[in-house]
C-alpha cells in the first residue's frame, strides 16, 4: 500500500500571525509536523502544500515535493479538503504513481505523537471505512452543557426526552481535533465532505490534541513542547 503524507501550510492567519512558521523552542511550528511524518517511517512521500514562497523555502530540503496552491485555495474562507485534493493529483503527477491513502497531518496540531499516526493508519487499513479522523472526547455536552440564546432565552443545544443530570450521563460527544485525516484515494476524490457514512475516529487524549487557533492555545502548546525536550 502505497501512502502519502500531506502537510498544508497556506500563508497569512488572523488570531496568530504567520502561525504555521513561528519559532517554538529551536523550531519553527511546521517542522514538528513533519519531523513526525518522517519518523513514522511509514511515508512513500511527504509532500507541503503551500502558496509561501518563504515556507516553501523552509520546508523544500525537508520533504519530498513543495506543491504551489493556488490562490483561490488559500484565503481565509478556502476549505482544506480541495487543497488536500490538489496535492494527490500533483503528486502522482510528480512521481508517477497512484497512492493508496492520503493522511493529511494539521500543522497546528503538533502535539501527536508518531505512534497516533502509526495507528490511525493501521486503524483504517484493516476496515471498510472509506475515510477517518482524530477525535478527543469533548469538555462540553450539547445534551447537557451547552446552551444558545434565541427569544424566549437559552436552551440546551441538542434536545432529548431524557434529563441527563451530568455530562458523563449525556450521549458521548467528541471533538474535531484537527490533528490526522485519512482517506482513501477514491474516497478523497469523490467526495466533497469531510463527514460521512464511512467515516471512522481514531480517539486521542487532549493532551495531545490541542489545535492552535488563538493566542492562548499557542501559549499552552509552547509550554508542553518545551517540556517535552
Amino acid at each position: 500500500m502505497k501512502i502519502l503524507c500531506t502537510i498544508c501550510a497556506r500563508s497569512g492567519s488572523k488570531e496568530v500571525k504567520n502561525k504555521n512558521i513561528i519559532k517554538i523552542g529551536k523550531k519553527i511550528l511546521i517542522d514538528y509536523t513533519i519531523d513526525q511524518a518522517r519518523k513514522s517511517k511509514i511515508f512513500d512521500k511527504i509532500v507541503v502544500s503551500t502558496d509561501s514562497a518563504k515556507i516553501k523555502r523552509l520546508t523544500r530540503k525537508n520533504v519530498d515535493f513543495v506543491i504551489k496552491r493556488p490562490k483561490f485555495m488559500s484565503n481565509n474562507s478556502a476549505p482544506k479538503m480541495p487543497a488536500i485534493k490538489h496535492a494527490l493529483q500533483k503528486s502522482e503527477i510528480e512521481f508517477n504513481k497512484k497512492f493508496d491513502l492520503i493522511v493529511d497531518l494539521d500543522v497546528t496540531s503538533p502535539l501527536r505523537s508518531t505512534s497516533d499516526i502509526k495507528k490511525a493508519v493501521k486503524q483504517i487499513e484493516n476496515t471498510k471505512h472509506s475515510n477517518l479522523v482524530s477525535v478527543n472526547e469533548s469538555r462540553r455536552n450539547p445534551y447537557f452543557n451547552m446552551v444558545e440564546k434565541n427569544k424566549n432565552g437559552l436552551k440546551l443545544v441538542k434536545k432529548n426526552k431524557k434529563f441527563f443530570s451530568t455530562r458523563q450521563s449525556s450521549p458521548k460527544i467528541y471533538d474535531l481535533n484537527a490533528s490526522i485525516y485519512i482517506w482513501k484515494r477514491s474516497s478523497l476524490l469523490h467526495s466533497d465532505r469531510v463527514i460521512g457514512r464511512g467515516t471512522s475516529i481514531y480517539l486521542m487524549p487532549y493532551d495531545r490534541a490541542i489545535d492552535i487557533d488563538s493566542k492562548f492555545d499557542l501559549s499552552i502548546v509552547e509550554n508542553i513542547l518545551k517540556k517535552r525536550k
